[in-house]
């Protein structure tokens, strides 16, 4: 629930009524993860439970819990005769329970605490956040990007005619050297920094000082030269070999990226693969299961 929470709050707070669809147990190959939810007040539906797979089935249930206020829990899976009617026909067994969405509730998401659903517990999602240094084209594109996928995102730059909050309308503005603002703003094993403007000033000390703080990703832009430049720099400011062999650079994956929004999905993209320790291989050359199996124990 906590995912569409934003949405789910707007809805009750427009005095709508609404139920609450929620993937308790998936188990085989599943497009969405368990505490994936969606919900429906009669008319639209809010949020996305299984792809599309067997969303107009559970709309079925959710009407029924919409006219009497009484949960319910359905299943569908490859055993089920009317599995491939309702659109399962990903192999997987997916366990969904539906309820009224109670002023508790709600209350639950407003705090963002922890809310039990069948014996599986729905936590709020992880701060994640973005640090990118230098406001240029790219930084924009990538700002607007990652704050799509959930990132608390702050741009740093210290020429106040850049940094502005009309050019980047979904992250902070920071108007501060670099190398200054990364010594005083908070972060941890959520946070991603990535460098942009790859600024002589301040480029090897700004890297050196991201390399040394507990985060999940630092990557730099440049070409094949200024990371050969770079990687000079901070071997003689006395950086390890192993510290560097941590640094992203040149950042993102070969995508053939060349405009910013392209090279926003070229980085994201690289973002993730290193947060999930995921090939960032075609799915055409992987065997397997494309999610893995996944299950989460609930109440009987």
């Amino acid at each position: 629930m906590h995912e569409i929470a934003d949405r789910l709050l707007a809805a009750v707070d427009a005095g709508r009524t609404l139920v609450v669809a929620t993937a308790i147990s998936i188990e085989g190959s599943a497009p969405r993860t368990v505490g994936t939810s969606m919900a429906w007040d009669g008319e639209e539906v809010i949020g996305s439970i299984a792809g599309g797979c067997v969303e107009g089935a559970v709309v079925e249930t959710c009407e029924l819990v919409l006219a009497d206020g009484a949960a319910r829990t359905v299943e569908y899976g490859v055993s089920d005769e009317s599995a491939f009617s309702v659109g399962l026909t990903c192999g997987g067994t997916i366990r969904i329970h539906v309820q009224p969405l109670t002023e508790a509730l709600a209350m639950q998401l407003r705090r963002g605490t922890a809310i039990e659903v069948c014996g599986y517990v729905d936590t709020p999602p992880l701060d994640r956040r973005m640090i990118i240094f230098g406001a240029m084209e790219f930084s924009a594109a990538l700002a607007r990007a990652a704050s799509a996928m959930g990132y608390r995102v702050t741009v740093c730059d210290p020429r106040p005619l850049f940094a502005t909050p009309v050019r980047f309308p979904t992250a902070e503005t920071v108007v501060i050297w670099p190398t200054e603002y990364l010594t005083t703003t908070r972060v941890d094993e959520n946070t991603v920094i990535c460098v942009l403007s790859h600024d002589a000033r301040f480029d090897a000390e700004l890297i050196e000082q991201a390399l040394a703080l507990p985060v999940a990703y630092v990557g730099a832009m440049g070409s094949r030269n200024t990371h050969d430049r770079r990687v000079a720099s901070l071997l003689e400011r006395g950086v390890t070999a192993a510290a560097i062999a941590a640094l992203h650079s040149p950042i993102g994956l070969d995508l053939g990226a060349s405009t910013p929004e392209e090279t926003a999905v070229s980085i994201l993209a690289e973002i993730l693969a290193a947060r999930t320790d995921a090939t960032a291989l075609p799915l055409t050359v992987l065997g397997g299961t494309i999610h893995g199996r996944r299950s989460a124990r609930v109440a009987p």
